[in-house]
């Protein structure tokens, strides 16, 4: 009895707070796969990164022992200073002094790492002034871009998904959910291909270190605003066409991010995708003000129906009594 009883409550908390668990389990659910993320990058690239770390030390002692003239500690300070240099974007290398970071092309793209959110890395500002006015302008920009992508999608969206979804739905009679997903998949497929394969081959016919591989990579990184910076096209020596090459690339993202906009935006409509998040968000409670105007009304309701009530109760009695008369003769009034 006690076993029954204690299993039916349970039961019944378990439904009360459906939605609490069903969270519970997202958040695990979300944990576990950054576990399982961490665990895989470790066991895949930490090889990598000691075979490189030993590569490294072999080449130093190589060098040191064919220049004795030059101590260990010097050579420290030199590749600190060059390694500083780098991460701002400057190289020492003879072949790229022609790669100016802070032209007008680089500054643009920049500019729109920057208010994409992208942010590869490959070039930070040098001065005081520059931190400062990115600061600022990134406080500016990035809200002004959210607001910018908003408008947008927000027209794209009317001729690219809700008209196509209504024309099919009105003139076909298809049920507008198989239509939707059908539209939702079809969209992406073409996302995929004008904004990640086709750009991947030109970005691997253009770049002379780049393969396929590593071209896909690099869009995929850039229009999910990832931005790892290990892959930045028209960072090459004697890149032809470098200003004009830069602009396109700036456009390029641009437009790829708008569009994956558009198909995220499009599958967030679904309507099994809405079906499932409501299953983690909390059921929205009835405000305090709007149940105390129900309750106002209920009890205006509820008087008003009791005077009626009692209205129609007392209609077949007169108000004032009024006697009987037996004769003619027994009315003040004749008499």
């Amino acid at each position: 009895m006690l076993q029954s009883l204690a299993s039916n409550s349970c039961v019944r908390l378990i439904q009360s707070h459906k939605s609490t668990w069903y969270f519970v389990s997202l958040v695990l659910g979300y944990v576990l796969y950054l576990v399982f993320g961490a665990v895989v990058f470790s066991s895949v690239e930490l090889p990598y990164e000691d075979l490189l770390r030993q590569e490294l030390r072999t080449i130093k002692t190589q060098f040191l022992q064919e220049n004795e003239c030059l101590s260990e500690d010097r050579l420290e300070r030199f590749l600190k200073k060059a390694l500083d240099a780098s991460n701002y974007g400057v190289s020492i290398l003879n072949n790229a002094s022609d790669n100016w970071n802070w032209d007008f092309t680089s500054a643009l793209f920049f500019a729109s790492t920057v208010l994409s959110t992208t942010g590869y890395g490959h070039t930070a500002p040098l001065s005081s002034g520059g931190k400062a006015f990115c600061i600022i302008y990134s406080v500016i920009g990035i809200p002004f871009t959210l607001l910018f992508l908003t408008a947008v999608v927000q027209r794209i969206m009317v001729f690219s998904t809700r008209r196509p979804i209504m024309y099919f739905y009105r003139r076909w009679g298809v049920s507008k959910p198989l239509v939707a997903i059908v539209h939702a998949t079809v969209l992406a497929t073409m996302a995929v291909s004008c904004f990640f394969l086709i750009p991947a081959a030109i970005f691997s016919a253009l770049e002379d270190n780049w393969n396929f591989l590593e071209s896909f990579y690099f869009c995929f990184i850039s229009l999910s605003t990832i931005g790892l910076g290990d892959y930045v096209p028209g960072e090459a020596t004697n890149q032809k066409f470098r200003e004009l090459y830069k602009v396109g690339i700036t456009a390029y993202l641009i437009l790829g991010l708008i569009v994956m906009l558009v198909v995220l935006e499009t599958f967030c409509e679904l309507q099994q995708l809405k079906q499932l998040r409501k299953i983690f968000y909390l059921k929205k409670d009835k405000p305090q003000d709007r149940l105390a105007i129900l309750e106002h009304d209920h009890l205006s309701f509820t008087t008003v129906s009791n005077r009626a009530t009692v209205y129609t109760e007392g209609k077949t009695q007169p108000f004032v009594s009024v006697p009987s008369l037996v004769s003619p003769n027994d009315d003040p009034m004749i008499q």
